[in-house]
């Protein structure tokens, strides 16, 4: 990492989100920045690029995770509930502690390669009670909390709002206002979801309407942002656009990319 600010330099911060595993292209992300931020989902459950990547299925096999992918996308989520339970029948072992066990592997390797100083707040899929374990002196982790980096206050708001697909950290609407009403006014607002715009929530792979926030599109109306940054659609209709005042930017899918975005003032 460069050095902190100082006198007229200008500040480098680099931004990634959805990183799900790739710890490797993660240990590079903050060369040449002052900070790197990033917006979660650490964790890989299950890859729909390549479906012999992650938890899913390390435990189950690509097939299996074939068909979980297929009915996903078909959005028959009481059956893919159904048949994951089933593949769960016959592990023999508490599910729970399973996918524990699973994620603590993935945090160990997904802290251990962020840089210092790192900003970093919740995805959806992620668990959040076992991130100050993980953690290390230079990784600061906020949720409904501000920060100042070179100059300019940086609001973090983590994870999701309620969907069939039930991930581990998804909160009611009410809980997610609180938040983004917490952070107040900031030059930069960081979520893991992006604003409730149907060119922003749409996922053209997918093919179809992930939940973004009515709130966090209130919040950008009234406080005016310099910046509304977020992931969790990995490839959505529009990247980039702007709301009155703001410039709402979809930082990307990192695991795929490897980039990340960058923000310079």
């Amino acid at each position: 990492m460069a050095p902190t600010p100082a006198g007229d330099r200008r500040t480098r911060v680099h931004v990634v989100s959805d990183v799900h595993g790739n710890a490797r292209d993660l240990a590079r992300a903050g060369d040449g920045a002052d900070a790197l931020v990033c917006l979660g989902d650490l964790v890989l459950f299950l890859d729909y690029a390549d479906h012999s990547r992650g938890i899913f299925p390390d435990l189950f096999g690509a097939e299996n995770a074939d068909h979980l992918v297929a009915l996903r996308t078909a959005r028959r989520f009481e059956e893919a509930r159904e048949f994951g339970a089933r593949l769960w029948a016959g592990v023999g072992e508490d599910r729970v502690s399973v996918i524990e066990r699973a994620v603590r592997k993935q945090y160990a390797e997904m802290f251990a390669a962020f840089p210092t100083p790192t900003y970093a707040t919740y995805g959806n899929v992620d668990m959040p009670p076992l991130w100050r374990e993980y953690a290390g002196p230079g990784t600061t982790v906020l949720d409904g909390e501000r920060v100042e980096i070179g100059g300019w206050v940086f609001g973090f708001v983590g994870g999701g709002l309620r969907t069939p697909m039930r991930t581990p950290y998804e909160i009611g609407d009410e809980e997610y206002a609180a938040k983004i009403e917490a952070v107040g006014e900031v030059d930069v607002l960081c979520t893991h979801i992006p604003p409730e715009v149907p060119e922003l929530v749409y996922d053209t792979v997918a093919r179809r309407f992930e939940r973004g926030s009515r709130a966090l599109l209130d919040a950008i109306h009234r406080t005016r942002p310099r910046y509304s940054l977020f992931g969790h659609v990995h490839q959505p209709l529009v990247r980039r656009m702007r709301i009155g005042a703001t410039e709402c930017v979809n930082v990307g899918h990192f695991a795929g990319t490897g980039r990340p975005w960058v923000l310079e003032w």
